[in-house]
């Protein structure tokens, strides 16, 4: 069997599908989702392998305009993980405009010399498909995409086609990972960013953006894995929200996150959450690096 590989970086502005897209391609839940934008705050890797392909995927943080040190963070996520890859995938939203976000990655595409397919997201939102056919015409006026394909995340409409594409840019070589891997998290990542997932579902939109979560143990008893996170935030305020009237809403984003666990990890979950404050995290390069941020992207 002749092996192939390729590292694909997926890439576009917040909010329009990246990580729903990641999942679908790797056929389960591995990055974290939500309709707030900045949802992914990281560089996840998702591994999907069929026979002899590989495809290694790098689900990025939206590009956006930094307004604090975990934004300058997320740019340079972005930057550094197109500057390291085979090639990209692009990803739009059905019947928007294109965004200086578009153009700024096309032009990193062109001085890169990078492979790159587009998809466009949200197809079943849209009722009427000439509309999509303009959209095209205009975005392949910014790059020579190897592929143009419409997509829906949500009912997998177009990602088999969307897939197949991928697999061209598939070059001869060794496989980089077992056949059995899904992502190069550390599980503790994971639950952390389960956890992450159910505040940005069920707290306002002041909160999510102001919050990080630390794993702080992991550990098997018996058939049970014990798990202790930590939520930091950067109010009292904010604190108060979180832990709810009477525990409430810690209750039941704890509940929530741990049967997601149960079903990732496959095993019995006992799942504890704390609340602590550290304020203007966000903006204090060292308190992001003791919260598991990169050290070497924010001095970069």
């Amino acid at each position: 069997m002749h092996e192939k590989s390729a590292f694909i970086a997926i890439v576009g502005r917040p909010n329009v599908g990246k990580s729903s897209i990641l999942n679908r391609l790797i056929g389960t839940k591995l990055a974290i989702v939500s309709s707030k934008p900045q949802t992914t705050r990281t560089r996840i890797m998702g591994v999907w392998t069929e026979n002899e392909t590989q495809l290694v995927f790098i689900d990025t943080p939206g590009l956006i305009k930094p307004k604090n040190s975990l934004g300058d963070y997320m740019v340079k996520s972005v930057t550094q993980s197109v500057a390291g890859v085979d090639a990209c995938l692009l990803v739009a939203e059905a019947h928007t405009k294109i965004s200086k976000a578009d153009e700024e990655l096309a032009a990193r595409f062109k001085a890169l010399d990078l492979p790159a397919v587009l998809a466009i997201n949200k197809i079943d939102l849209l009722e009427d498909k000439s509309l999509l056919m303009e959209q095209i015409a205009a975005l392949s006026k910014l790059y020579d995409f190897d592929a143009v394909v419409p997509v829906s995340a949500r009912d997998g409409n177009g990602m088999e086609a969307l897939k197949d594409e991928l697999k061209r840019l598939a070059q001869p070589g060794g496989h980089f990972f077992s056949e059995d891997t899904l992502t190069d998290q550390p599980e503790r990542v994971i639950a952390a960013e389960i956890v992450r997932e159910k505040i940005l579902r069920f707290t306002d939109k002041e909160i999510p953006h102001g919050v990080a979560v630390v794993t702080e143990r992991m550990q098997e008893r018996g058939d049970i894995t014990d798990i202790d996170a930590t939520i930091y935030c950067e109010r009292d305020t904010h604190k108060g929200i979180l832990i709810g009237k009477g525990g409430a809403m810690l209750k039941k984003i704890g509940s929530k996150a741990r049967e997601d666990m149960e079903r990732f990890f496959d095993c019995k979950i006992n799942l504890r959450l704390w609340v602590k404050v550290k304020e203007d995290w966000r903006q204090r390069p060292e308190v992001l690096t003791s919260l598991g941020f990169d050290k070497r992207d924010l001095l970069n």
